[in-house]
């Protein structure tokens, strides 16, 4: 009975365009649209990477804690089943409790996450849990299924512009929002979990914190969990009781004496400024929520005790200086803007808020720096409609109307697009 099945699978491979891919987690077949080889998923990571931390709130300004935690993540990605991925682990700068993995082997825990951790080994096994879903290639497998995949290849192919705001760059922002959009099987997440403990224990680990960690969820899902927890890792990662007793079981059954370190205390070390800073960003939060609602008044009274109590985050000072932004109050929004690139020039968001403001103020050259480089962070059509209007007001014509004629090309039925079109249109001097 089994020779008919599987030369009906095979039969069924080869028909398929891609074949059959092995899981190198696994050493399973599984039928593929398109093989996408370890080149290529590195390249697709490379590219949505970047750009899905920015839509985040960029990287925790950190170096000390990003050095940490990348150390313990490749501590457990070293003993998976794809060890010669270039790695990279980061914290990024979102108070959503969450952790994600693109293509290739580039891994994300939020701030939000981070700071609800007790030791290193619930770290490593959040991170020994991406882990698993990088060498299983769930990511890639759920882009086989889905329009995802169109955007992957043309990501790939690297054929249309990249300067500006040209296609490719759109079209790498699109895969990163949808990477970052798609949720997992519980197939997967189960697949996942088992390998993370594999990995954290033979890390030196002990299994008990992939427990400790997964029992903290589920007590948050039982408890009735805060919207945060429901649109950040609950959305993406399903939880559930059943697969917190099927790790229970997991480790009982393959490492019912293992031992391995917690490392509460060099934990604690490593988080404590970031813990500092816990009540500012629930502050923070808050702000958010009111300047979304239209309440600025609210919103920049929230801020301002946000940045009474952690003066040094570049973040709340960004929340701050759009709010005063909206507010129309463009001195009060340049000071905390100009003040949170200083602190941290690498976030696109408030790049473009200050690169408005100069433009705002008739300071053309200082608007082009700051807009340059949150289109370098974050390719946005709101972003390069301003840089095409400083490079108009700086001369420098062609560039303004290659810019303005890509905004149009990438929103046509926008008011953005539109108002592109007609800038372009109405420009003098250009060929």
């Amino acid at each position: 009975m089994m020779r008919p099945l599987a030369l009906c699978l095979l039969s069924i491979c080869l028909l398929v365009a891609g074949g059959c891919a092995v899981n190198p987690a696994t050493g399973r077949s599984e039928l593929a649209l398109l093989q996408i080889n370890d080149r290529q998923e590195v390249a697709l990571g490379e590219k949505a990477f970047p750009q899905a931390v920015q839509k985040m709130g960029g990287e925790v300004n950190d170096p000390a804690l990003e050095n940490y935690v990348n150390e313990v993540g490749l501590r457990v990605a070293r003993v998976s089943q794809r060890p010669d991925l270039p790695y990279h682990f980061a914290v990024v700068n979102d108070s959503s409790p969450n952790a994600f993995a693109l293509p290739g082997g580039f891994i994300a825990i939020t701030r939000g996450l981070l700071v609800n951790l007790d030791n290193e080994a619930e770290l490593a096994a959040i991170l020994g849990h991406e882990a698993g879903h990088v060498s299983a290639r769930h990511a890639v497998q759920g882009m086989q299924r889905g329009m995802l995949l169109n955007l992957g290849l043309t990501v790939l192919s690297g054929a249309t512009d990249q300067a500006a705001y040209g296609p490719l760059a759109q079209q790498a922002g699109q895969l990163a929002a949808g990477l970052l959009d798609k949720s997992y099987s519980r197939e997967q997440e189960r697949e996942a979990d088992r390998l993370g403990i594999d990995y954290m224990v033979r890390a030196g680990y002990d299994p008990a914190g992939a427990v400790q960690v997964q029992d903290f969820f589920y007590r948050k899902l039982e408890g009735g969990a805060e919207p945060q927890w429901l649109t950040g890792l609950f959305r993406t990662h399903p939880f559930s009781r059943e697969r917190l007793q099927a790790n229970r079981q997991y480790i009982a059954a393959n490492y019912p004496a293992a031992g391995g370190r917690l490392a509460s205390e060099a934990f604690a070390r490593k988080v404590a400024g970031l813990k500092k800073t816990r009540e500012a960003y629930a502050l923070y939060d808050r702000a958010e929520a009111f300047k979304k609602e239209g309440k600025l008044g609210q919103a920049i009274n929230l801020y301002l005790q946000a940045a009474a109590r952690a003066p040094d985050e570049a973040l709340i000072l960004t929340g701050l200086g759009m709010a005063y932004l909206q507010a129309e109050d463009l001195s009060a929004a340049r000071l905390n803007l100009a003040q949170a690139v200083r602190l941290d020039g690498d976030y696109f968001y408030s790049r473009l808020g200050l690169g408005y403001v100069h433009l705002q103020q008739g300071d053309a050259a200082g608007a082009v720096a700051n807009l340059e480089k949150s289109m370098e962070l974050l390719p946005t059509l709101q972003g390069g409609y301003l840089l095409a209007e400083g490079y108009e007001k700086t001369g420098r014509r062609q560039k303004a109307l290659e810019l303005y004629q890509a905004v149009a090309q990438a929103n046509p039925q926008g008011d953005l697009g539109k108002a592109a079109a007609a800038r372009a249109k109405a420009l003098p001097g250009t060929r």
